[in-house]
């Protein structure tokens, strides 16, 4: 069978886009970027920014949420990171990102609860109006951006998942986050930038 000119780059298109939406990417930020800083009310009802923390080297910031399995699964290492990470400069900012009117199981009530529950240390934040998770390109919950804080602002260093096995933590072999924290905190280069996010998609 012969294929037309236009159908080899129709194709190609399709391609390049469906490696976008694979790594979630295609939209938002990709690695490199600058991410720009966000105000988003936490369930202790103040309002939170990354410039908040000054002494902070980086971020991990993570959307995610209460309603998904795959966050719920993920709870215990989330906070596992924000109490190895937060004192050596890189805190965890988790993002709520869905539409709670299709998930009233994540508004803020419902945030608050889940957050005393599991005794949450880091912030858990509402993203009211759902514009920070488009500007970030988060497709998942969960979904991390690691970034780390420069003159320039704060670069992202990692887009993806937080380790290869969401079923068992006792049976993960690559724990993305913290080899991608580890580099930065001693200066070397990440060896895996970007990997694909598993989750739920977030509700609009």
């Amino acid at each position: 069978m012969k294929i037309t000119l236009k159908t080899f780059f129709a194709l190609f298109t399709i391609a390049i886009l469906s490696s976008f939406t694979f790594f979630g990417g295609g939209h938002g930020y990709h690695i490199g970027d600058v991410a720009t800083d966000f105000e988003l009310e936490n369930i202790d009802g103040k309002t939170v920014s990354l410039s908040d923390f000054k002494a902070a080297k980086g971020f991990i910031v993570i959307f995610t949420c209460n309603t998904c399995p795959y966050a719920v699964a993920y709870e215990d290492r989330i906070e596992a990171l924000n109490k190895k990470y937060a004192d050596q400069g890189y805190p965890v900012v988790a993002i709520m990102p869905n539409n709670t009117d299709v998930k009233p199981g994540d508004n803020m009530e419902a945030m608050k609860a889940r957050a005393k529950a599991k005794g949450f240390t880091f912030p858990y934040l509402m993203d009211e109006g759902q514009k920070i998770y488009p500007q970030y390109g988060a497709t998942k919950t969960p979904h991390v951006y690691i970034l780390q804080k420069t003159n320039k602002g704060n670069i992202v260093k990692y887009i993806g998942a937080i380790d290869d096995n969401y079923q068992d933590a006792s049976a993960v072999n690559t724990t993305y986050v913290e080899d991608a924290v580890d580099a930065l905190l001693s200066g070397k280069e990440i060896k895996e930038t970007q990997t694909r996010a598993i989750g739920c998609s977030i509700k609009v």
